[in-house]
C-alpha cells in the first residue's frame, strides 16, 4: 500500500512491476512518528565509519548512516513501508519505456539559500557516473544512458533497457542522493569540511558540527520538504566509538540514549536482561561473506602460477569447509542464521544452491569433498590463502569470526591461512586496490529486492572490484531488471544464483536481523527499523 503525503502536493510513483512479492520484506501499515519536536536532544553511539560524506564516494553503512539524515532524495519510503513513493519530488512515472519522469516543486532551497532545483538532479547523476569512485556505487546506474532538465522543476532520466523494475528503488539509495551543484565538484570527491561549512543540504537535518568519525552534531532543518513527518527531535550528536566494549558501557549506564551498529552477540544477549535499556530488533537483509579476488587468489589470474581450474577449486574447497552453523552459534550467539543463498532469506527470488553444491550437500562441512576438489584439479596442499578482515567495521565479533574461519580451513589440513586485520577507512581503499587476495565484506542492503543482492556484485562493472567476469550472468542481471513479468523475473533472479554459485565470486555465509539498544525513555527506534534499511534520526524522540 502507498503511504499517504504529508501536504497533499505528493502525487503517486509509478513503478511498474514492484509488487508485494518483489518486496518481501514489507511491512504493510506506515505507522508514523508525531509531528511535535521535542526540544531536547539525543545522542547516538556507533563504531561504524565514515568513509566520506560525499555520495559519490562512499557505499557503506556507515557513511550512509548520515547522508541519509542530511540529503535529499528524490524517491523514498516511509516508516514501516517498502513502497517506493515521491520524497523530494513531487511526482515520478515513467513516460515511455525508456523515459523515467520526475517532478519537483517549486521553490525549493537549500539549507545554505541555493536554489534546490532540477540542475542540482542532473548534476547529481552526472557526477556519479563521471566519478565513478571504486568504493562508490556508481555500478548501480548502470542502466542510466543520460539525464535530461526539461526546466527547473523537470528532469527526465533516459534508461538505455526498456521497463526498468529496479531504477525508482536505485533512486532510493546510495546513488540517489542529490547533492548542491553549487558546491560539490563535478568530477571529484568534495572534501567532508568543504560540504559542512557550505551547509550543503536538504535533508531532516543539517550538520552544525562534524569530527571525522568522533562526534557528528545535527540540527533540524527547519526548510525540511520531503516524506517524512517533521523530526521529533531538534538535536541529535552521533558519537563514534574504537571498541563496542565502550560502547556497550555508555549505553547500559545512560553516558548516550541509542547504540546502533555494532554491539557484540554476547553484550547484545547480556542488555536483553537489562531493565535500564530497551534492545529493538527491526526486519534482517545483512548478510556476510567472504570475496575473492580473481585477479590475486591463490592460481589467480595475475600471480605466477595463474590456473583458473586451480583457483576455483580452491574457491570449491572454502566453500565445502566453512561451518556455518558453527559460526552461528558459537560467534553470534542465533543473531545471525546460516546463508547458503546469495539473496537472503525472506527476500523474493532467494534459492539456496550452495546447500547441494557444497559441503555434504545438506549444508554441513566436508573436509573429504574439499580435499577431493584440490586432488582432482592438481592443487598441492596446504594451500596458502592471505584472508583480510576489518577489525572495527562489522562489529567487535569479526574477530572470534574470522579466527574460527581460519580454524575450519586449517584444521583439516588443507589450508595455511594468514589472518590479518586493517581499519575500515584503510581496508575499504585497499580492498578495490587488489591488495587483498581474500576478504571479508557484510552487505547491508540499499532497498529490498532481490536485484540489490546480484547487481552490485556480479555485473561485470561491480562494487566488489575483484575481476569476475560471466557474460551469461551479466546479462541476466541487465534482463531481470527489465522484466515485467514477476514470475519470469524471479525465474532469471534464481537462475543468477546458481550460476554465481558455480563460478564463487562469493562466498556468503550468515545473514542477520538489525538491532538497536536505546534508553527506557527512547521512542521510535521501532519505527525507523524496518526494512528500508535505513536508521533515521527524525523518528527518534526521549520521552
Amino acid at each position: 500500500m502507498t503511504s499517504a503525503s504529508k501536504n497533499g502536493r505528493r502525487g503517486l510513483v509509478a513503478v511498474a512491476g514492484l509488487s508485494a512479492a518483489a518486496l518481501a520484506l514489507a511491512g504493510c501499515a506506515a505507522g508514523q512518528p508525531g509531528d511535535d519536536a521535542s526540544g531536547s536532544s539525543i545522542t547516538i553511539g556507533t563504531t561504524d565509519k565514515v568513509t566520506t560524506l560525499d555520495p559519490a564516494g562512499s557505499y557503506d553503512n556507515g557513511s550512509l548512516a548520515v547522508q541519509t539524515q542530511v540529503f535529499p532524495y528524490l524517491l523514498n519510503t516511509d516508516y514501516q513501508s517498502t513502497d517506493v513513493v515521491p520524497d523530494l519530488a513531487e511526482s515520478a512515472e515513467f513516460t515511455s519505456p525508456t523515459e523515467y519522469t520526475v517532478k519537483l516543486p517549486a521553490g525549493l532551497k537549500w539549507a545554505n539559500g541555493n536554489d534546490l532545483t532540477a540542475d542540482d538532479v542532473k548534476f547529481s547523476f552526472d557526477r556519479q557516473v563521471a566519478i565513478a569512485d571504486p568504493n562508490g556505487a556508481s555500478s548501480l546506474l548502470y542502466n542510466l544512458d543520460s539525464t535530461e532538465v526539461v526546466d527547473d522543476t523537470t528532469v527526465v532520466f533516459h534508461l538505455k533497457a526498456e521497463n526498468d523494475q529496479v531504477f525508482p528503488l536505485i533512486l532510493t539509495s546510495f546513488p540517489g542522493a542529490i547533492v548542491d551543484d553549487e558546491v560539490f565538484a563535478a568530477d571529484a570527491l568534495t572534501p567532508d569540511d568543504d560540504i559542512v561549512a557550505a551547509n550543503a543540504f536538504a535533508g531532516p537535518y543539517t550538520i552544525t558540527s562534524y569530527d571525522f568519525n568522533t562526534l557528528i552534531s545535527f540540527k533540524k532543518n527547519p526548510e525540511y520538504k520531503g516524506l517524512l513527518a517533521e523530526a521529533k527531535t531538534d538535536t541529535v550528536n552521533l558519537k563514534y566509538y574504537a571498541e563496542s566494549s565502550n560502547l556497550k558501557l555508555d549505553v547500559q549506564e545512560g553516558g548516550i540514549d541509542v547504540a546502533y551498529r555494532s554491539l557484540s552477540a554476547t553484550d547484545i544477549d547480556d542488555l536483553k536482561g537489562n531493565d535500564k535499556v530497551n534492545v529493538v530488533e527491526g526486519p534482517g537483509g545483512e548478510i556476510r561473506y567472504i570475496v575473492f579476488n580473481f585477479d590475486t587468489q591463490p592460481y589467480g589470474a595475475k600471480t605466477p602460477e595463474a590456473d583458473p581450474a586451480k583457483a576455483l577449486a580452491v574457491r570449491q574447497a572454502v566453500a565445502d569447509l566453512i561451518d556455518r552453523d558453527e559460526l552461528a552459534d558459537q560467534v553470534y550467539k542465533g543473531t545471525y542464521t546460516p546463508l547458503y543463498s546469495y539473496v537472503p532469506a525472506g527476500i523474493a527470488g532467494a534459492v539456496e544452491p550452495l546447500v547441494e553444491m557444497y559441503g555434504d550437500g545438506q549444508g554441513a562441512p566436508d573436509a573429504d569433498k574439499a580435499a577431493e576438489r584440490l586432488t582432482a584439479a592438481g592443487v598441492t596442499t596446504p594451500v596458502e590463502l592471505n584472508l583480510q578482515y576489518s577489525n572495527d567495521h562489522y562489529g567487535p565479533s569479526s574477530a572470534d569470526e574470522y579466527a574460527l574461519i581460519k580454524d575450519q580451513l586449517e584444521s583439516t589440513g588443507l589450508f595455511t591461512v594468514n589472518l590479518q586485520t586493517t581499519e575500515w577507512v584503510q581496508y575499504s581503499e585497499d580492498r578495490t586496490s587488489d591488495v587483498y587476495p581474500a576478504y571479508q565484506l557484510g552487505w547491508f542492503p540499499d532497498y529490498s529486492d532481490a536485484d540489490n543482492y546480484v547487481t552490485p556484485f556480479f555485473l561485470i562493472e561491480n562494487f566488489l572490484g575483484n575481476h569476475y567476469v560471466n557474460q551469461e550472468v551479466n546479462d541476466l542481471i541487465i534482463k531481470q531488471a527489465s522484466e515485467p513479468d514477476p514470475a519470469t523475473r524471479t525465474a532469471d533472479i534464481e537462475a543468477i544464483q546458481e550460476k554465481v554459485a558455480a563460478d564463487l565470486s562469493t562466498v556468503p555465509y550468515l545473514q542477520g536481523a538489525q538491532v538497536a539498544v536505546t534508553g527506557t525513555d527512547v521512542e521510535g527506534a521501532d519505527e525507523t527499523l524496518d526494512a528500508s534499511f535505513k536508521f533515521r534520526y527524525a523518528a527518534l524522540s526521549k520521552g
